[in-house]
């Protein structure tokens, strides 16, 4: 059925916006492999998928020294070189188009300081009416503050907008924030509605 009411379309980031698997894989592998470690598991690229980049460098490196370590490093490493192992996820911006000016358009995600020139590199910053990142919210996702923060801004309702994720902490942030779900190529997670392509969305919000 279609939802009504909805004045705000909001997205998380990674494996919704983009497909930056790959991107992710080769970035902390490289600062890994910079500190004598085994390149990305699987079940280490799970975690690193959803969560910050402080959370995932705590989660790879343990050791407090190293961890620092690490944080050093990354601040010195070029994110444009990962820019190309990154894709825009089919039908995104004919949605944008779609949805805007009628309907508002945000991002929350887990991301840090890569989201702007991230937006900046595919053309897409002109299209996100807010960008909430880990970096402007105390509590990152599975939080709901980054959620919080959008209601706050529009002034409106939790079921007055729509999360778009694909992960267990979108779908544990949006139930916090008494938001509705729409889960995206992931049928494992609790949602009110689930899409594997951003077109779905077209008939769920009727336009």
């Amino acid at each position: 059925m279609p939802m009504t009411n909805i004045k705000v379309v909001a997205f998380d980031c990674d494996g919704v916006l983009f497909d930056t698997a790959q991107a992710n894989r080769f970035y902390y592998s490289h600062i890994l492999q910079h500190f004598g470690r085994p390149a990305l598991t699987e079940e280490q690229f799970r975690f690193v998928h959803m969560h910050t980049v402080h959370e995932s460098l705590a989660y790879l490196l343990s050791d407090e020294n190293t961890l620092e370590a690490a944080h050093d490093f990354r601040k010195t490493m070029d994110y444009r070189k990962y820019l190309s192992y990154l894709t825009v996820e089919p039908q995104l911006v004919a949605l944008l188009e779609k949805l805007r000016p009628k309907i508002k358009t945000a991002i929350a995600t887990n991301r840090t300081d890569t989201m702007e020139q991230l937006l900046a590199e595919f053309d897409l910053d002109g299209y996100f009416d807010l960008v909430v990142t880990s970096s402007d919210v105390k509590k990152p996702k599975p939080h709901p503050e980054a959620l919080l923060k959008i209601l706050e801004y529009f002034g409106l309702a939790s079921h007055q907008v729509i999360y778009i994720g694909d992960s267990q902490v979108d779908e544990l942030a949006a139930r916090a924030a008494k938001m509705p779900l729409v889960a995206y190529r992931n049928r494992e997670l609790a949602a009110e509605y689930h899409i594997d392509s951003l077109g779905e969305l077209e008939e769920l919000l009727n336009i």
